[in-house]
């Protein structure tokens, strides 16, 4: 009987577990840390004196494999978010506010209504962005459509920052495209903003782990792999720092860590070496009623701000700049925004801040061209994760797919 074993417990690891156990695979996690979800987790913050997420991680109406697995899992009801694709927005330096109202349907007849397209742009902004679909593999955004006016500054450079956690400009005009295609170009019912409710751990994670203990799936915590012996076309051995597991012939082994630590355990490996951070801040407050519920912003260090019943997060992308600075400057930079912002008072409430310092790949074409496939040289090796060829920038759409795709090799018939 094949057993099926997945090195990481993040959502690439989850997913390929749970894709796994679904097919009746038996399945065994083994996860470094002392808690499964990896770089999408929750914790209860004692300064703050409540679970929080380590940042606000959107996902999209229309992201299928985001709606596979949470369906699988029995936590399709477990996002939040508005009925209808709308999207707010402030300019801190000029003090304009706006708000995008994208038609329901594929026909894009919203951006010839100008109270529902971004301020100071025409339908003609809107159509050149039909170069980014048919981008080439090393083209940058820079390359295919301009990068100032209106409609860059207002929509779409906070938009793409946001999906590609790095300089849209320099960012691959392919992997946009990829986004764009399954969201916008769908219409604005595939891309409703959605956010983990109430929590990441209870929407994505809990729900998975109990899902494969009910499948009778093993998951180990506080296990590095230390070593993965090789001999011929096959793995035969994992070496943990505690116990050697012995692979059969049959066995599939799916590893789904980040690059940097595939990169010491699989030989010749092609992966990533660069990569953005994210910076998220946390206050103890309730913004005032009638706030949106997530507000983009121009013009200012704070990105998106997100207001929940009891606090107001705040997530800043690509933020190399400003991860190593104190994280108490961080809280009055960011706070300052979010006031500012919101019609808040100036003084800095409870705050908390979350630095990711390597949390995604650049989302550049030199980047995306080191992205290794699922395959392996090794027959009984497969990878996954959001930094693999999922034709996607580092999303949680794009981990969960990867996790699916790595089951599908993983559960295929075996071949001589």
């Amino acid at each position: 009987m094949t057993r099926l074993f997945v090195i990481g417990g993040g959502l690439a690891g989850l997913s390929a577990a749970v894709a796994a156990a679904s097919e009746g695979v038996e399945t065994i996690v083994y996860e470094a840390a002392g808690q499964a979800g990896g770089r999408c987790r929750s914790y209860y913050d004692p300064a703050l004196d409540c679970v929080i997420d380590n940042g606000n991680h959107l996902v999209l109406s229309g992201n299928t494999s985001v709606a596979l697995y949470l369906k699988t899992i029995g936590a399709k009801n477990a996002l939040a978010g508005p009925a209808l694709a709308v999207f707010d927005f402030a300019d801190l330096a000029s003090g304009a506010h706006w708000v995008l109202r994208p038609n329901e349907g594929p026909l894009p007849w919203w951006i010839f209504a100008k109270d529902r397209r971004v301020p100071g742009t025409t339908a003609f902004d809107y159509a050149r962005l039909a170069a980014i679909y048919i981008a080439g593999p090393n083209a940058c955004i820079e390359d295919l459509i301009p990068t100032h006016g209106a409609l860059w500054e207002r929509m779409l450079r906070p938009v793409l920052l946001a999906i590609m956690n790095t300089d849209p400009a320099k960012a691959s005009a392919r992997l946009a495209g990829a986004v764009l295609q399954e969201t916008l170009a769908k219409g604005g019912r595939a891309y409703r903003p959605r956010i983990a409710h109430p929590t990441l751990a209870a929407a994505f994670v809990e729900p998975a782990l109990s899902y494969l203990t009910a499948k009778s799936g093993m998951i180990h915590f506080g296990q590095r792999l230390r070593k993965i012996v090789f001999e011929g076309d096959q793995v035969t051995a994992l070496e943990f720092p505690e116990n050697r597991i012995t692979i059969a012939p049959q066995d599939r082994i799916i590893l789904a860590v980040p690059p940097w630590v595939a990169r010491d355990l699989v030989p010749d490996l092609s992966a990533p070496t660069e990569f953005r951070s994210i910076v998220n801040a946390h206050f103890k407050i309730a913004a005032s009623a009638g706030a949106p519920a997530m507000l983009g912003l121009v013009n200012s260090t704070a990105e998106w701000i997100f207001t929940f019943p009891d606090r107001i997060s705040v997530t800043v992308s690509g933020a190399d700049a400003i991860v190593d600075r104190d994280r108490e400057d961080l809280a009055r930079l960011l706070w300052a925004d979010v006031a500012k912002a919101l019609n808040l008072p100036p003084e800095l409430p409870v705050w908390q801040i979350v630095k990711e310092k390597r949390a995604t790949f650049a989302a550049t074409p030199e980047q995306n061209a080191l992205r290794p496939s699922a395959k392996t040289a090794w027959k009984n090796l497969i990878l996954a994760g959001d930094w693999i060829q999922t034709g996607l920038p580092a999303t949680i759409e794009g981990a969960l797919r990867s996790g699916q795709t790595a089951a599908q090799l993983a559960c295929a018939p075996q071949t001589v």
